[in-house]
């Protein structure tokens, strides 16, 4: 099973691969991995379990690491991480499990450790859609408003609503997500290190990477150096995406 792949350009140099968040897909990351791919090659992944990318009983980062490694050992042998979030962790234990097939790595407002916020009350949002009266994307989001109110995150969880012919389904594969939400909230205790250049690139207004996780994070990433976008959350790439490209291509350059 290998996972659906979007490319752009197609020069020489070192690949970079992306790795989208929990819910995202990667055409979540359309427009910066264009401009990424302005002197590179970008391999833009659904991850499993979401978009167009095969569906599994298993969501655990082990595998999602996997996933990313047959990625690049079908490719040029050798990448340049990028992870946001969820896929940040499963950039993390690629790094450190086959670090031969990474160069650099730039984890996007997350760190390598568990989190108390489960992430199931978007999956029971999502199941309550009766996608029987869903004619319209609109439907779906009057109905999602019943249960999540900030209009953006409606926007970003009904990108994986498609309107097929066979009729209305969501993308996402909900049951494997809501069992293994405490993986994914998670984070695996994996032996080693990665001792790479390593960029932890956070939002400023985001919580998601506080000091006192620094002694872990180079534990695992002697070589890891830190920087934050002011005024950006968690979603940074997508609330100051300018500020992101360019801390992310002076990083790889």
């Amino acid at each position: 099973m290998t996972l659906n792949t979007i490319t752009n350009g197609d020069l020489q140099g070192v690949p970079l691969l992306i790795a989208h968040g929990l819910f995202g897909t990667a055409r979540n990351w359309g427009v910066l991995a264009k401009r990424f791919a302005s002197d590179r090659q970008v391999f833009s992944v659904d991850m499993r379990n979401h978009g167009e990318s095969f569906h599994a009983p298993s969501n655990s980062y082990h595998d999602m690491a996997d996933d990313l490694a047959s990625v690049i050992s079908g490719g040029a042998g050798q990448a340049n991480v990028l992870g946001h979030s969820m896929g940040g962790k499963a950039a993390m234990v690629l790094a450190v499990s086959r670090p031969e097939l990474v160069k650099k790595l730039v984890i996007a407002d997350i760190a390598p450790v568990g989190y108390g916020h489960s992430q199931s009350d978007k999956i029971a949002a999502m199941r309550a859609v009766d996608l029987s009266k869903v004619e319209r994307r609109r439907d779906a989001e009057e109905q999602l408003a019943e249960w999540i109110g900030d209009p953006q995150l409606r926007s970003f969880l009904l990108q994986s609503l498609t309107l097929g012919e066979g009729g209305p389904s969501w993308k996402v594969n909900l049951d494997a997500l809501d069992a293994a939400m405490a993986d994914i909230i998670g984070f695996p205790d994996i032996p080693g290190r990665f001792e790479g250049e390593v960029l932890f690139l956070s939002g400023g207004a985001s919580d998601y990477v506080q000091p006192q996780h620094h002694d872990r994070i180079l534990s695992l990433f002697p070589n890891a150096q830190f920087e934050k976008i002011d005024g950006a959350g968690h979603w940074l790439h997508a609330e100051k995406p300018r500020e992101f490209e360019a801390a992310v291509a002076e990083f790889l350059a």
